[in-house]
């Protein structure tokens, strides 16, 4: 992101483009585009301005709306959506006050797998909900689109694996990566087919 900022001229600006990329039929306020790439009101009407002025966006009855008629679309899609957007420090960042966290897998779109039934899991003790949806909106901000999650306790985690729960299996069974895995679960997580 910090790379792509400064090419681009701004964190802000790359935030806004993803969220524009991602979500190309959806109408966006002003007060929804500050919302969801975490960006000031001023930044995102001189960020607004400049895309619009290059044809990138356009202004509706509604607010705002990716345009069609842009012609680099698939370039700074292949630049700003295909990129790796995230290391797994700024992941374990997000929630390292969420609770005693103890997996952290990732999939969907952290992959680039559409066909993933979630885009995180974690697993962890003494979770706080509200540290936890903090986390998530900084990487939905960074990432520029809504992410699909589960967070369970790990007794319960641990249960649903013993029961091959599907959302567990659907997760475990099909492309995934692990961010962080404490010595205690590796053999639990690792042992079922």
């Amino acid at each position: 992101m910090e790379v792509l900022g400064k090419i681009l001229g701004s964190g802000a600006k790359v935030k806004i483009m993803r969220l524009f990329l991602l979500n190309k039929n959806k109408d966006f306020t002003a007060k929804e585009i500050v919302k969801r790439s975490r960006v000031s009101p001023d930044t995102a009407r001189r960020e607004l301005r400049l895309l619009k002025s290059i044809d990138f966006v356009k202004r509706r009855s509604k607010g705002w709306i990716f345009s069609y008629d842009f012609k680099y679309a698939k370039e700074l899609e292949g630049l700003l959506i295909s990129v790796d957007t995230l290391n797994k420090e700024t992941i374990l960042k997000s929630f390292k006050k969420a609770g005693k966290v103890k997996l952290i897998i990732i999939a969907g779109i952290f992959i680039k797998n559409k066909d993933s039934r979630v885009d995180l899991l974690i697993i962890g003790d003494k979770m706080r909900k509200n540290q936890i949806g903090e986390g998530i909106r900084k990487l939905e901000a960074e990432i520029g689109t809504e992410l699909t999650y589960a967070v369970f306790e790990t007794k319960e985690f641990l249960y649903r694996l013993d029961i091959y729960d599907k959302l567990v299996r659907d997760i475990l069974d099909f492309p995934h990566e692990i961010v962080l895995q404490a010595k205690e679960l590796s053999t639990q997580v690792l042992k079922k087919p």
